[in-house]
């Protein structure tokens, strides 16, 4: 039965691979393994309370398994739960797969709050470009409080990031990068729990501006979609649209419409995309960096989001977001089968809000 599920979910069945996990937990109460494969897969699904029950039931069995912390830290953040989350976030550092540095890995110590008045820090990339972005909302707090930051990141998001935060030293993130030795270090993905934030305190403001206009374009209502995102994101075949369905959807939008994809648009960074995006009415998108860049920029923006694995940072059973103000979420349903009832409630909404 293990091997049953095992290949159910590589498939991408995971509400059938869920059950067949529940029941071979039942048989086997203390596998913390076996548990941990149930409680990733409740939380692929939605199930997320049922899932911290079961994650804790095999954290205590194994509390020194970092997967088993990560896994919990994702659906503790899920339903809102920072605090405790991001605590357990930081066991991605010793999970091999993420290749994330040890606490020890540099000659100068990891930031855990200390007062950065005067002092430098480096912030260190990790993940998409979607997470540079989301995360890069705390440079100006962090200079606030004192710091000089040298913040790595993406050669796409340099320009972009330059002209955002101004007093930054914006580090392309390539081959043997030299900066000034800084006093601490961090992940970008590590700043929510080192300041504390909740989601009552998080700096939802629009805080990347762009660095020049774009290119003119046609008068009326103009949309921006990207409908597709990076196909080997793990998730992807949740979460990006069959190519029917984006064609079908791109027929049924009212205004100009346009693709936000580079290789449509030419657009050779971040900072060009965002020149563009600057000029459009709304902006559709699949979860994927477009989603942020738009929220960052305080666009109004309408994210479709998958009907399993939906990802940690859109919460649950909400359609805004408090990380992007601007920004609406369209929720698959797992009764949805191919997006048709999502996107024609999209449609609609759009049609309302250019009263066509």
């Amino acid at each position: 039965m293990l091997a049953d599920a095992i290949a159910l979910r590589a498939a991408g069945k995971l509400v059938e691979a869920t059950e067949i996990f529940r029941d071979l937990a039942q048989v086997e109460p203390r596998n913390a393994d076996l548990l941990l494969s149930l409680g990733v897969a409740l939380n692929q699904i939605g199930a997320l309370e049922e899932g911290e029950q079961v994650l804790r039931r095999a954290l205590s069995l194994k509390p020194d398994l970092a997967l088993i912390r990560q896994a919990l830290a994702v659906n503790l953040m899920a339903q809102g739960q920072y605090t405790e989350g991001w605590a357990h976030y930081e066991s991605r550092h010793e999970v091999p797969a993420l290749a994330l540095p040890s606490a020890t890995a540099f000659p100068f110590p990891q930031w855990n709050g200390e007062d950065l008045t005067g002092k430098r820090i480096a912030i260190f990339p990790e993940q998409g470009f979607g997470d540079h972005i989301q995360f890069a909302r705390f440079v100006p707090r962090l200079q606030a409080a004192g710091a000089e930051v040298i913040l790595l990141t993406r050669a796409e998001l340099v320009t972009l990031f330059s002209h955002s935060f101004p007093g930054a030293n914006v580090v392309a993130a390539v081959g043997a990068v030299e900066f000034p030795d800084p006093d601490f270090w961090a992940m970008a993905g590590g700043l929510v729990g080192r300041l504390g934030v909740t989601l009552e305190t998080l700096p939802a403001q629009p805080y990347l501006r762009t660095p020049a206009s774009g290119p003119p374009l046609p008068p009326g209502f103009k949309i921006g979609v990207q409908l597709r995102g990076n196909p080997h994101h793990s998730n992807d075949a949740n979460r990006s649209l069959p190519p029917e369905a984006a064609t079908q959807l791109r027929a049924s939008l009212p205004g100009h419409v346009m693709g936000l994809d580079p290789a449509e648009t030419g657009a050779q960074d971040f900072a060009e995309t965002a020149a563009i995006i600057e000029q459009l009415d709304l902006v559709i998108t699949v979860d994927t960096s477009v989603a942020h860049l738009a929220g960052a920029l305080g666009r109004p923006c309408f994210v479709l989001l998958p009907h399993l694995g939906t990802d940690w940072r859109w919460l649950r059973d909400r359609d805004t977001s408090p990380w992007y103000p601007s920004l609406r979420l369209y929720r698959r349903d797992l009764r949805d089968a191919d997006w048709t009832a999502t996107l024609d409630r999209l449609v609609r909404d759009v049609r309302t809000l250019t009263h066509n």
